[in-house]
């Protein structure tokens, strides 16, 4: 089982060459979802860990500091998947609040940290996410924008989860005579 320090390594590892791929706007919506039981070699749902969603937490706050961008974070199939983020992204984009607080045998532990550390958080039932990450195969393709493009780092997993990071793009329309750039 992966210690605390190599799963914090993992996602910086992880993030640095997310950035060095995908050029993130200001105010996007950057979706996480995570399993911190399979991150612990459990099966998802099993063997839920704060601590491992503070270390992911800290990690994917500082990118998003730094990017200017906003976070939301998947919850568990007991919340129907929902997310966590700011209010100031749910109102920016337009998304109603549901009520429903995330913890941790009902939304999962990364949910849940996260709902305790945002400023002013609020639970949506759908986001169109402009780039994210998947943390044991939670299967966030149902929020991020309807064209992801699947992006290869060296990190293929964090912990003992499997890892996969997607960005999107505008569809392409028009047929032969369109022109794109």
């Amino acid at each position: 089982m992966a210690t605390l320090d190599v799963i914090q390594n993992e996602i910086a590892l992880l993030l640095t060459e997310l950035e060095q791929q995908v050029e993130l706007k200001p105010k996007q919506l950057f979706i996480v979802g995570c399993s911190t039981s399979e991150v612990l070699g459990s099966k998802i749902g099993t063997a839920g860990a704060m601590e491992v969603a503070e270390i992911l937490y800290k990690e994917l706050q500082q990118f998003a500091k730094k990017h200017n961008i906003y976070l939301a974070f998947q919850g568990c199939e007991h919340i129907n998947r929902a997310l966590t983020l700011e209010y100031e992204a749910a109102e920016k984009y337009g998304y109603e609040p549901v009520t429903v607080v995330p913890v941790k045998k009902a939304g999962g532990s990364m949910s849940a940290y996260a709902y305790t550390q945002l400023h002013q958080p609020v639970v949506v039932e759908h986001i169109r996410a402009h780039a994210g990450i998947d943390i044991g195969q939670t299967l966030i393709g149902m929020h991020l924008k309807e064209v992801a493009i699947p992006l290869r780092t060296s990190v293929k997993q964090i912990g003992e989860a499997i890892v996969t990071v997607a960005k999107t793009r505008p569809k392409l329309i028009g047929g032969p005579r369109a022109i794109y750039e």
